[in-house]
């Protein structure tokens, strides 16, 4: 038996022996792990730092803690959230009561991506472990750092019974996804999770899967500009735009798009300089491989500002791009990387032609203050979750469930719906027996009316 045959075995044994459905092991093991992560602070922003260029603000931001909030959230409520629920009887069932039991899948395996590393790969494990699971991650083989120290923080916190990190290329990803699993959980990219998906339907194992896509973001004539070109920039070189959520391309309204054009510029320089490169804040592409292809995506553009880029360094300034044809090949695939896309726009139909020719996207954005037209948008667009005003930021407020739609995705989770996402809500009905009305027994000649009599009241 190789060593991924035996975690599988050692997991799906444990889970048989019933210990994780004690909410107090789940709880003490979750306290273990903040402690773990709180001694090795600085070693976390340290390989991000290695793997990604992240600065420690940046890594404290949106990975760090993101995570110690979550599990403080969950030390504290995972007794309640495990507790049965109440739900209201049927009077056809009278006398009764009704309960919803939450009760772990069993055995999940949780594959992770490179962009955000850390946060990416534990905040899933969190909700998987508090809701009673086994845990199988296997984390990006790119963040290689990052990795290594998930696998030493895991070692660390758990009994790799309970949970266990294992390591490999795309060749382990598929053994491991071979396997038959109670759960699947995995974040990346459509093409790979529709290969997931795949492999599931085999044991008809349940998944969540957080993808991407090409998420656009409209900049309507009554925006206010230079607040829209502050958070645009923010959200879309964040992680040097390496970010599933970012802002894929622009579409600008035509009146207003050279004003635009020259704030977005002005808040590029006030984020980070006139020489990106310099900047501590400004972070690198995670291989050459991804490097090469947003490169090849600068061919034959109109570069507004950037486009410098330097494989030694896996750096690639932060850069807008006019008017890029619909042919183009930065804008036939999502582009995660800090390469943005300006198109104007004249009318709502543009609009439509343009976002309606992709799939539908994990995020959309909106700049505009006109409620109106915000409800317009709203309605007329199916995306993952998006923000009127601001970009990314929907994934900040972890009592807004975050996931896809579509293409870009199966089921979500953060806060409390990550718990729900890892849990099977069995339902039971409680009947008492201090009387038994003989209305739905045989023979049944007479009772029909009064039935439907009885029915009109319910």
């Amino acid at each position: 038996m190789n060593q991924i045959l035996h975690d599988h075995k050692a997991q799906q044994d444990f889970f048989n022996s019933q210990q994780t459905k004690d909410v107090m092991y789940r709880i003490t093991a979750l306290q273990k792990l903040k402690s773990v992560i709180k001694l090795k602070e600085q070693e976390i922003y340290d390989v991000l730092a290695s793997d990604l260029g992240k600065s420690e603000f940046e890594t404290f931001i949106t990975e760090y803690q993101v995570i110690t909030s979550e599990l403080d959230k969950y030390i504290k409520n995972t007794k309640k959230w495990s507790s049965p629920r109440k739900i209201r009887p049927s009077l056809l069932n009278f006398p009764s009561k009704a309960r919803q039991y939450p009760e772990p899948y069993g055995n999940t395996l949780i594959i992770s991506p490179w962009n955000y590393p850390f946060q990416l790969a534990l905040a899933p494990l969190i909700g998987a472990v508090a809701a009673g699971n086994t845990v199988i991650l296997k984390p990006s083989e790119f963040s290689t750092a990052t990795s290594q120290l998930l696998q030493d923080i895991i070692d660390e916190a758990f009994i790799p019974q309970h949970v266990k990190v294992i390591q490999g290329d795309a060749a382990v990803a598929k053994e491991l996804t071979s396997l038959k699993w109670d759960y699947i959980f995995f974040t990346g990219s459509p093409s790979v999770g529709k290969a997931i998906y795949q492999a599931a339907a085999k044991n008809l194992t349940p998944v969540t899967l957080e993808l991407g896509g090409k998420n656009p973001c409209v900049i309507h004539e009554s925006a206010q500009l230079k607040v829209a070109a502050r958070r645009i920039v923010w959200g879309k070189f964040l992680n040097a735009g390496q970010t599933c959520i970012a802002p894929d391309y622009i579409l600008v309204h035509e009146s207003i798009k050279l004003k635009f054009i020259e704030h977005v510029k002005a808040e590029i320089i006030n984020f980070f300089g006139k020489n990106p490169k310099e900047s501590p804040d400004f972070p690198r592409i995670i291989r050459e491989q991804h490097f090469n292809k947003l490169v090849e995506m600068l061919q034959g553009q109109e570069i507004l500002t950037g486009g410098k880029h330097d494989v030694n360094n896996l750096y690639i300034a932060p850069t807008l791009l006019d008017e890029p044809s619909r042919e183009s090949t930065v804008m036939q695939q999502e582009i995660f990387g800090p390469l943005l896309p300006i198109i104007s726009y004249k009318s709502k139909n543009d609009l439509i032609d343009w976002i309606s020719s992709y799939e539908k996207s994990l995020g959309a954005y909106l700049f505009c203050s006109h409620s109106n037209f915000e409800q317009w948008f709203i309605n007329r667009f199916s995306y993952g979750g998006g923000v009127i005003n601001d970009s990314i930021v929907q994934f900040v407020n972890d009592r807004l469930p975050f996931g896809g739609v579509g293409n870009s995705g199966i089921g979500n989770y953060h806060g409390k719906k990550t718990f729900e996402t890892f849990s099977h809500l069995k339902s039971v009905v409680h009947r008492g027996t201090w009387i038994d009305i003989p209305v739905k027994y045989a023979p049944y000649d007479g009772k029909l009316n009064m039935v439907k009599k009885a029915l009109r009241w319910l």
